[in-house]
C-alpha cells in the first residue's frame, strides 16, 4: 500500500478508539483554566502511547513527546483542552444527539473535545511510524484558549524546544465533512477588549439639574465611537468595534452614578488594533470629559490576542500534503473575524492553522459554535487526522526539503 492507503487504514482501524476518545471528553468537559480531570485524562492516554509527559507551569496544559532518536527537525501540534459555560441541549437542530455532556452548565460547543480525540489519534498513529522518522513531536495540550489563559505559559515551556514548525487545526460547522480550509496569511483576527463604567453622579430624576447623568453621557460616546473613532484610523487596514453591552440604572426615575460599557475589537494588523485601542480611549475619555463624567476601564480593556496569520511557505506544504492524501478536499476563502491564542506560535517558529468540517445538515449538524445545539459528525475528525498525520510524516521525512 502506499503511505496514503496506510494512514487512511490506520484512521478506519482505530476510529473506535478514537470516537470513544471524543465520547468521553465530550461528556466530562471542564472550563477554561480549570480542566485538571481532562489533563489527566490525556496524559494517561498519551503514557499508554509511550509519550514523554511534561506539565506546563502553573497551568492544566502539558506537551507529550514523540522523540525518534534521531536528529532531524521538531515539530509542534497543537490542541486546545477547554470547554464552555454553556448549557448543552441534547437535540442538535433536527435529532436527538448521540452524546451530551454530564456536567450540566458546561458543554465543549466549540469542539474542543473533536481537537483532543484528533490528537490523540494523531499520536497513535504516528506512534506507529516511529522507526520511519527523524526529529521529535511535541503534541501540544493547550489550556484555556477561551480565555487565553495558558498561551503565554505554552509558548514560554515551548521556547528552548527549537520548534521548526507548529501546525493546530478547529473544527468548522460551516464546513461539510471532508472539507478542509487553509490560507496563506491571516487566518484569525486579533482582539481587544474593551470594558469601562462611565461615571457622574446620581440622584432622583425629578431633578436632573442636581445630578450628573453617566446615561447621556454614554450614549454620546457610543455615537462619538461611530465617528470621530472610526475617522482616525487607517482605512486601509480592517478594524471593527462590536458593542456589546450597556447596563446602567434600574428604574425610571432614579439617574444611576454609573453606566457600564462592554465590547471587542477585532482587527488583521497588530499596530493597527493598538492604534485603534488607544484612539477608543483618547475618544471615550474625551467625550465623558464633555459631560462633566470621568471613565475607569477594567483590566479588560487590553489586547487579548494577536492576529492569526499562517506562514504563506508553511500553508503551500500543508495544501501539498492536502492535495496528495485528499485531492477534492481543499477549501480557500476568507479569514474569521474570531480570534484564537494559536497566534502566540508564531513567536515561536513559522505556524499554520486550519479548519476542518463537520458538517452534516440533512441530520441536524449545522448549528454554529458557542451555542446550545452545536454538534459535529465525528467522521469529520478522520481528515483533521490524516492532514495531521501526512503533514508530519512529509515534514520529518523532508519531503519539502530543496
Amino acid at each position: 500500500m502506499t503511505n496514503n492507503e496506510v494512514i487512511k487504514a490506520k484512521i478506519d482501524e482505530y476510529f473506535d478508539r478514537t470516537v470513544a476518545w471524543r465520547t468521553y471528553l465530550h461528556e466530562n468537559p471542564e472550563v477554561s483554566d480549570r480542566e485538571y480531570k481532562t489533563a489527566e485524562y490525556l496524559k494517561k492516554e498519551c503514557e499508554k502511547l509511550d509519550l514523554i509527559v511534561e506539565d506546563v507551569a502553573n497551568t492544566t496544559g502539558f506537551t507529550a513527546l514523540l522523540d525518534t532518536g534521531k536528529s532531524g527537525k521538531t515539530l509542534g501540534i497543537r490542541t486546545d483542552i477547554d470547554a464552555l459555560p454553556i448549557l448543552e441541549s441534547e437535540n442538535n437542530l433536527k435529532n436527538k444527539k448521540t452524546v451530551v455532556s454530564k456536567n450540566k452548565g458546561v458543554s465543549h460547543a466549540c469542539g474542543h473535545d473533536s481537537h483532543m480525540a484528533t490528537l490523540l489519534t494523531t499520536a497513535k498513529i504516528l506512534t506507529d511510524f516511529k522507526d520511519e522518522l527523524s526529529g521529535k513531536i511535541y503534541f501540544i495540550f493547550e489550556e484555556g484558549e477561551e480565555t487565553g489563559g495558558g498561551i503565554d505559559a505554552m509558548v514560554e515551556h515551548l521556547k528552548d524546544k527549537d520548534l521548526d514548525a507548529c501546525y493546530g487545526n478547529h473544527q468548522s460547522p460551516f464546513l461539510e465533512v471532508g472539507q478542509i480550509k487553509v490560507l496563506k496569511g491571516p487566518s484569525h483576527a486579533g482582539c481587544a477588549g474593551v470594558e469601562f463604567d462611565v461615571i457622574g453622579k446620581g440622584g432622583h430624576g425629578s431633578r436632573p439639574d442636581k445630578c450628573i447623568n453617566p446615561l447621556t453621557a454614554t450614549a454620546n460616546i457610543v455615537t462619538a465611537l461611530t465617528t470621530a473613532w472610526v475617522n482616525q484610523l487607517d482605512v486601509s487596514k480592517t478594524v471593527t468595534f462590536g458593542l456589546g453591552s450597556i447596563n446602567g440604572g434600574s428604574a425610571s426615575n432614579v439617574i444611576p452614578d454609573r453606566c457600564n460599557v462592554k465590547g471587542t475589537l477585532r482587527f488583521f494588523d497588530d499596530k493597527a488594533g493598538e492604534d485603534a485601542l488607544k484612539v477608543l480611549k483618547e475618544v471615550v475619555n474625551t467625550t465623558a470629559r464633555v459631560h462633566k463624567c470621568y471613565v475607569e476601564f477594567s483590566d479588560y480593556t487590553r489586547i487579548v490576542a494577536y492576529p492569526t496569520i499562517n506562514d504563506p511557505d508553511l500553508a503551500e506544504k500543508v495544501i501539498t500534503s492536502l492535495n496528495d492524501i485528499y485531492p477534492t478536499s481543499l477549501l480557500d476563502g476568507n479569514p474569521t473575524y474570531g480570534s484564537e491564542s494559536f497566534f502566540g506560535y508564531s513567536k515561536l517558529c513559522p505556524s499554520v492553522y486550519t479548519k476542518f468540517g463537520v458538517r452534516d445538515e440533512k441530520n441536524g449538524i449545522s448549528a454554529g459554535s458557542h451555542t446550545p445545539e452545536f454538534d459535529i459528525n465525528p467522521e469529520g475528525i478522520k481528515y483533521a487526522v490524516g492532514l495531521q498525520v501526512k503533514f508530519a510524516l512529509d515534514f520529518l521525512k523532508g519531503a519539502f526539503d530543496d
